[in-house]
């Protein structure tokens, strides 16, 4: 682990419903009337209280994430973090935790189950939070913490799994689902309290 001190569509209309006439149809229109749009990541979404899951962000993506106050970022990809988000991170007062997992295509799966822990370690500690959990596209490798983490809060694998295929789409992996299904939390600590799907 390495620690450290994300691709938006156009509107589509729907039905004989018109878009409104200032809406911008492509992803280079970054304003409204003057003001600034937020572009979430690809896959953007909220786990629990003061966690979050995404695809890789880029520079689009920025004004978004500074509109989440984070505190962390979770990066599950080997790769050098680009420049700009480092940038991004050390103007926002952002700590990167980096584990790099590498991203395999199947049958050719490694999910390695000690990184997998410790990223959820730092998931649990509410002082990195709000926490930011992202792969390249917030499918696999996120899935993957994800799920493990609604093991933790008790989630029953059925809806642990329609979760993680909900992000994976067609791109569903049989060995993230097994790796998930096998997981042991037996020997993690109990989840903080403050986590809304664990308030007793």
């Amino acid at each position: 682990m390495r620690v450290e001190g994300f691709e938006g569509k156009p509107y589509e209309a729907a039905g004989d419903h018109s878009p409104p006439p200032d809406y911008p149809f492509t992803g280079e229109d970054s304003e409204i009337n003057g003001e600034g749009l937020f572009v979430p990541p690809l896959n953007f979404a909220m786990v629990d209280n003061g966690v979050f899951r995404s695809g890789f962000p880029d520079s689009t993506n920025f004004s978004f994430l500074q509109s989440l106050g984070l505190r962390s970022i979770i990066n599950l990809c080997p790769e050098t973090y680009p420049e700009a988000n480092n940038e991004f991170l050390k103007t926002n007062a952002i700590r990167l935790f980096q584990f790099g997992i590498d991203g395999c295509k199947e049958p050719f799966v490694n999910i390695p189950e000690e990184t997998i822990r410790e990223a959820l370690n730092v998931v649990l500690d509410v002082k990195n939070h709000p926490v930011l959990i992202h792969c390249k596209r917030g499918k696999h490798r996120t899935g993957c913490v994800v799920g493990c983490l609604r093991k933790l809060q008790r989630w029953c694998l059925s809806s642990i799994f329609v979760e993680y295929q909900r992000f994976a789409a067609a791109k569903a992996r049989v060995t993230d689902q097994r790796f998930i299904e096998r997981f042991d939390v037996s020997n993690m600590n109990d989840i903080p309290i403050t986590f809304s799907c664990s308030k007793r």
